[in-house]
């Protein structure tokens, strides 16, 4: 059964929580942890399906894994060279996380698999993982579109390669360096822009040495993990859209505790306080090798702003939200260097601009971006094309609006964000998760 959201204004949005778990850093946590070698004890998980789908494949592949039991884990890591084939293709669901990066780890096994994912996972682009990885002595094949399912020969030799990637991705970088941990001599991964580095800092903490330069990292094949600690910190993607709902509506002050402020991810919040936004950082501290603090976020006036490319990046995730508050904002945001956005869960930028228009917000797509004006927010119903990012911004949307706002296929959302509906509700939301039509 699918299920929609009816969202309406409501009042100021009030409290102080946690959101749940970074999603980035909890694939990451069941991956390194299965590859270490010994017990790792992991607090703070996101108990979502497409970090469970990640310990689902893990399992498949004889790693015992406990949990998550109030966001505990305990992985039992088998070391790099302990995986066993899987009886049946692994399915990533949704996750598009767990495709690229299971790539890059499973091209250099003894063994055959083969990954698959459901509709949405089936339409997204993996040539840009498969053919580095193909340089490196891989061998996967995925349709003639490049996209799942992918089949992965097992018993290759991969040698290391100097990667230069087109985009700024920590999705291909990962899959790269996952294959290089097992890959004779350096591989390196050159980036135009800085990409999210919780790979980099989860495998220095498990004691995996690697070289790093401002746009820049390498490793040597042949090293090992040792099992440890990880926290995951609350996942700044997640808290982005109670950062734009608490700056929309007079009143509002929240403060969302223990959100991870990696400065590989913190665009979002460069882009809200540019535009106005009252965002302050608290009690900055370290959860193993991420930053994290507490943000207390309180109502402001937004104004229209360009958004400059070198952020794009460091914000890639939070553009649904950030489309809202430029709708709310007085005069013209524009964003542009995003066409990245066409390739995620759905085609944001269109996605997005469909869902503002039909709302009665000017919003004009661009290949790379999309202008909007802000303006009043009118009620109505609007898809979110199964994107669990779409869904939720769509929600703080209608704080704004003059009337109800129906949100279709809203049940990806706990993918991402499991809880979400009662959340905004404890924080004053007015939200109701409905059946929607099959």
């Amino acid at each position: 059964m699918t299920v929609d959201y009816i969202a309406s204004g409501g009042g100021p949005l009030q409290g102080e929580f946690r959101v749940p778990g970074d999603k980035s850093i909890s694939h990451r946590a069941i991956i390194f942890g299965s590859l270490a070698e010994g017990t790792t004890e992991v607090s703070g998980f996101l108990d979502g399906l497409d970090c469970l789908a990640t310990r689902d494949a893990f399992r498949a592949m004889g790693v015992t894994i406990e949990g998550p039991e109030a966001g505990r884990l305990r992985i039992h890591g088998v070391g790099l060279a302990g995986l066993q084939a899987p009886d049946r293709p692994l399915d990533l669901g949704n996750s598009g996380t767990s495709m690229r990066l299971l790539a890059g780890l499973l091209c250099a096994q003894r063994f055959d698999t083969t990954l698959v994912g459901d509709a949405s996972l089936s339409r997204r682009p993996m040539r840009r993982v498969m053919e580095p990885l193909t340089r490196m002595g891989a061998v996967i094949h995925g349709t003639d579109a490049g996209t799942p399912p992918l089949s992965i020969v097992g018993g290759q030799r991969l040698r290391g390669i100097h990667h230069v990637s087109a985009v700024a991705s920590a999705q291909v970088k990962s899959a790269l360096l996952l294959a290089g941990l097992y890959a004779e001599g350096e591989t390196c991964v050159e980036e135009p822009a800085p990409s999210r580095d919780h790979t980099e800092r989860m495998l220095e903490s498990l004691g995996y040495p690697l070289q790093r330069g401002p746009l820049s990292v390498s490793l040597h094949g042949g090293g090992r993990l040792a099992a440890g600690q990880l926290q995951v910190p609350a996942d700044l993607s997640s808290a982005a859209f109670f950062l734009v709902g608490a700056s929309l509506v007079t009143g509002s002050e929240l403060r969302l505790r223990e959100v991870g402020i990696n400065p590989t991810r913190t665009g979002v919040i460069d882009i809200l306080r540019a535009m106005g936004a009252d965002i302050t950082i608290e009690q900055p501290r370290m959860f193993g090798a991420e930053p994290v603090a507490d943000l207390r976020v309180r109502a402001a006036p937004l104004h229209g702003v360009v958004i400059p490319e070198a952020l794009v990046p460091l914000a890639i995730d939070e553009f649904p939200a950030l489309f809202v508050a430029a709708a709310c904002a007085e005069g013209e945001t524009l964003l542009t260097g995003a066409a990245e956005l066409r390739v995620k869960e759905s085609d944001r930028i269109q996605v997005m601009a469909d869902g503002l228009n039909a709302l009665g917000v000017f919003a004009e797509p661009r290949p790379d971006g999309l202008r909007i004006r802000g303006g009043v927010i009118q009620g109505g119903t609007v898809d979110s094309h199964g994107d669990h990012r779409i869904a939720m911004a769509f929600a703080m949307a209608a704080l704004r609006a003059r009337g109800p706002i129906r949100i279709l296929n809203c049940g990806n959302v706990e993918t991402s964000f499991p809880g979400f509906a009662a959340l905004a509700a404890q924080a004053g939301m007015q939200l109701s998760v409905v059946p929607g039509n099959a």
